[in-house]
């Protein structure tokens, strides 16, 4: 089973950060943002320099379970394994849309965001979800960050807590004529002749993990080629098998380094908790 330790193996021996024009060139996107996804197929699959699509094809669906839509998340899912949500920004500073989807501790396969597909995809009740963002310059991929929602989001209830306010809120409106929906709200009739109809819907955004991470990795030279984050709890770090394997591996890449640090658990900043920071930079 593939995991993020053999992805980033991946990527640190062998980067890819011209990433539109690579996979222009394999006839595989022709935009950054799938480009991008392709990528993290790659990654994760190990199949970055495999020319042949039908055995690379063969090869990703022997690592994914899922592979999503932009409608709905999460973008992919590996088989027995990390749920995984890709994102494309274009400034270290710029804040990832998430829009009517909040952000996810984990993955759970109850929830009214997800296609029958994904939760068919094979037997889960929850699974832990990675963040993989991409920050995007002139076709470039300048830097890279992958963290799991658990040491990024807060639990749902939090976000739940907010969105049931705001949509018995919008009940109280009197004089409209509402009818269900899994939106905030659907206002029916506006106007005096009844045809037009008002969707409330919610637009989430949160901050970018490389601009929010900074406390512990301010990596702001912007003369590198490329950069590439991920923090990884340490109870999930110990988890994998590989570890050993990634450690001495990495160790003999120039310009990459794995540290102890200590990060803010996201349902409660006054616990820290042990981490993993793992860095390559070009």
């Amino acid at each position: 089973m593939s995991n993020i330790l053999d992805a980033i193996s991946n990527l640190v021996n062998n980067p890819v950060y011209e990433i539109q024009e690579f996979y222009k060139s394999h006839s595989r996107a022709n935009n950054l943002g799938d480009a991008l996804e392709e990528y993290i197929k790659d990654l994760f699959a190990n199949t970055i320099n495999e020319e042949n699509s039908s055995v690379r094809n063969e090869k990703i669906s022997e690592v994914f379970s899922y592979l999503g839509n932009q409608n709905n998340p999460p973008d992919m899912i590996i088989k027995n394994g990390d749920a995984i949500e890709v994102k494309k920004i274009e400034s270290s500073l710029s804040s990832i849309a998430l829009n009517s989807s909040y952000p996810k501790s984990k993955l759970v396969s109850s929830s009214p965001m997800i296609t029958n597909a994904c939760r068919n995809c094979e037997e889960w009740d929850e699974k832990d979800i990675i963040y993989t963002v991409g920050v995007t310059q002139n076709n470039v991929l300048k830097s890279l960050c992958m963290v799991y929602g658990m040491d990024y989001g807060a639990e749902s209830e939090v976000y739940e807590k907010v969105k049931r306010a705001i949509k018995e809120g919008i009940l109280t409106i009197g004089d409209v004529e509402f009818s269900e929906t899994k939106e905030l709200g659907k206002v029916k009739k506006v106007d005096p002749l009844g045809i037009t109809d008002l969707r409330i819907r919610g637009m989430w955004d949160i901050e970018n993990p490389m601009k929010y991470f900074k406390y512990v990795n301010d990596a702001s030279n912007n003369l590198n080629k490329f950069k590439f984050m991920c923090i990884i709890n340490n109870e999930k770090y110990n988890s994998f098998e590989n570890t050993k394997e990634f450690e001495e591996g990495i160790s003999k890449i120039n310009g990459c380094k794995i540290v102890d640090v200590k990060i803010k658990n996201p349902n409660n900043p006054a616990k820290l908790r042990d981490a993993k920071l793992i860095t390559y930079i070009i």
